[in-house]
């Protein structure tokens, strides 16, 4: 054993998670926010707006909202949408999009936990040997890692919105999950099965490329490349038994690694899809610094802390693959983030590789530190619980009467229904919390995961609650849904309707809950339609583009939890004029 290493762990410690208590934590993670919500303003609906194009016979080469290319690229997000509707035709469009996303975060979740069960069986990582025996064993001391940090990725506040949504996001997450799980396979000097990590690393290269992160990957895999190489030259533990196979394996697995994605970029590049994900400027004001900065603190939290302790207890092994590996993956996906307004949904991407090296903090955290996190995590989750109660029972019968009067003012139009479905979903949850509180307070006071199962726990709560209590509410606000169901009632039947300005989530949006059929100012066929949706701001050049005595002004709608946002309706007084 290493015996430079920080960690000093015993059996005691390694107590494994029991695995129907993992899986229930994954299953109430991922489901809740796929299932039963409208597409939400404004990621959301517009990559679902370019999937239903595309399933209603759309150019798959060229994915985007009548016409228009798609604002954010990637095809493999928008083409497994469009599958999944057209293969699934029985399903409710959005809900029948977002499977193949479901199978994505799990996938994310699963790479995560093998990739840090591999890295913690690398000898630099083994706690130091004690002298009279009874250090953990190098597998359960893994998988002990490899539970915490899946713990820590379910409990990083980030994540929850964002690996919800159907976008390319998500693909590039998983993408990016299964990029570090091949590097990390690869690296283990114990490999009898290098050939998953090369399928692993395949995938992962494939969903970065073809969701429009082709220089991520790119950065990633040579990045990871090293980190596999210097894998090689890292000195073995004495129980250690590399068997000649695996040798042979990593001579050609590598190279194939690399190979492969080096076809990949040159593809993406005959394809002409190595636009670049980011600008090439670094942030200059020191506004922006800042406003980088928060979101990293909330974001990533409570990962990012533990990451920190990582890195400065661990300070004399950054460059063993253990930590090198995950390192490389976070500070690429911290550098994107400084480099795109879209900072939020490229620091996602560093989220599985900073709550492995979250993982790594565990071994080296003093008891009153874990309590504190206990303590803290309690009392925060416990809050936010409560305050999600108090509202929604504010809603259904109007006391106390302080929120009742904020949700009318916040959302006034809004009618709450009662649900007995979402109502067990949510004392299920809460229930479960309490029960889980206890169970921590109780048992389980060695075991190294027990700092984050109540931070994991608690997030995972919030999110339920959120998705069932006041799932009505936020389908209300964050959803373009009343708004154009609102403009549907004002459209003649029957007809087309020219829109001018709109982006391209209001007309997915009011292609899919208002039913109508658009056609863009400008584009054939717009002589035949009746009625003329603007966005304020066009309104002064209007009559650069149409007749104006063809139309006549019917009606504002506005989204009624924005009152910035409204959309301008006209209707049809006389023939549209021939050129």
């Amino acid at each position: 054993m290493n015996k430079t290493t920080p960690a000093i762990v015993t059996q005691d410690a390694v107590r494994r998670l029991p695995r129907p208590v993992l899986l229930l934590f994954c299953i109430a993670y991922v489901l809740p926010g796929f299932i039963g919500r409208e597409p939400w303003k404004t990621a959301d609906v517009t990559a679902f707006g370019i999937m239903l194009d595309l399933a209603r016979g759309g150019d798959w080469w060229n994915p985007g909202v009548l016409g228009a290319p798609a604002e954010v690229p990637g095809w493999l997000a928008y083409w497994l949408g469009a599958w999944a509707i057209q293969g699934l035709p029985f399903l409710a469009a959005d809900t029948a999009a977002r499977l193949p996303f479901i199978a994505l975060l799990l996938l994310t979740l699963a790479c995560t936990w093998y990739s840090v069960y591999h890295l913690a069986r690398q000898p630099a990582a083994q706690p130091v040997s004690l002298a009279f025996g009874g250090e953990a064993n190098p597998r359960d001391y893994a998988r002990t890692l490899a539970d915490a940090a899946l713990l820590a990725l379910m409990a990083c506040l980030g994540l929850a919105q964002l690996s919800h949504e159907g976008t390319p996001d998500l693909v590039r997450l998983a993408g990016t999950a299964a990029m570090f799980y091949g590097a990390a396979q690869l690296a283990l000097q114990e490999n009898r099965h290098p050939y998953r990590g090369v399928v692993g690393w395949l995938i992962g290269s494939v969903l970065l490329v073809f969701a429009g992160a082709p220089w991520q990957a790119l950065l990633l895999g040579a990045g990871l490349l090293i980190g596999i190489v210097a894998a090689g030259s890292s000195p073995r533990a004495s129980s250690d038994w590399e068997p000649a196979a695996a040798i042979d394996a990593r001579r050609w697995s590598v190279p194939l690694a690399a190979a492969s994605l080096a076809a990949l970029l040159l593809l993406a590049g005959w394809l002409d899809t190595l636009a670049p994900m980011v600008s090439p400027a670094l942030p200059a004001a020191i506004e922006e610094w800042q406003r980088w900065g928060r979101m990293v603190l909330w974001f990533a939290w409570p990962a990012w802390p533990l990451a920190l302790w990582t890195l400065w207890r661990w300070r004399r092994q950054w460059l063993r693959p253990h930590l090198l590996i995950p390192l490389w993956v976070t500070a690429v996906g911290l550098v994107a983030s400084l480099t795109t307004d879209r900072l939020d949904r490229a620091l996602l991407l560093a989220l599985p590789a900073m709550a492995t090296l979250a993982a790594f903090a565990l071994p080296t955290l003093r008891r009153s530190v874990s309590a504190f996190i206990d303590w803290f995590t309690l009392l925060f989750f416990s809050g936010c619980a409560l305050i999600i109660w108090v509202i929604w029972l504010a809603m259904m019968t109007g006391f106390p009467a302080k929120p009742a009067a904020n949700v009318a003012k916040l959302a006034p139009g809004f009618q709450p229904e009662f649900s007995i479905w979402l109502l067990l979903v949510g004392l299920s949850s809460t229930l479960a919390w309490l029960w889980l509180v206890r169970w921590r307070a109780g048992r389980h006071r060695q075991a190294l995961w027990k700092s984050l199962v109540l931070p994991a726990a608690g997030a995972t709560l919030c999110w339920i609650l959120l998705m069932s209590l006041w799932l009505p509410l936020l389908d209300f606000a964050r959803s373009y849904g009343p708004l154009s169901r609102r403009m549907a009632t004002l459209v003649p039947a029957n007809s087309c309707v020219v829109v001018d300005g709109l982006t391209q989530a209001q007309e997915s949006a009011l292609r899919y809950h208002g039913g109508l059929t658009l056609v863009r100012i400008g584009q054939p066929g717009q002589g035949a339609c009746r009625a003329l949706i603007v966005e304020p701001d066009r309104q002064d050049s209007l009559a650069e583009r149409t007749n104006l005595t063809e139309w006549a002004f019917k009606a504002t709608v506005r989204r009624l939890t924005d009152r910035k946002e409204r959309l301008l309706l006209y209707l049809r007084v006389r023939p549209a004029s021939t050129p």
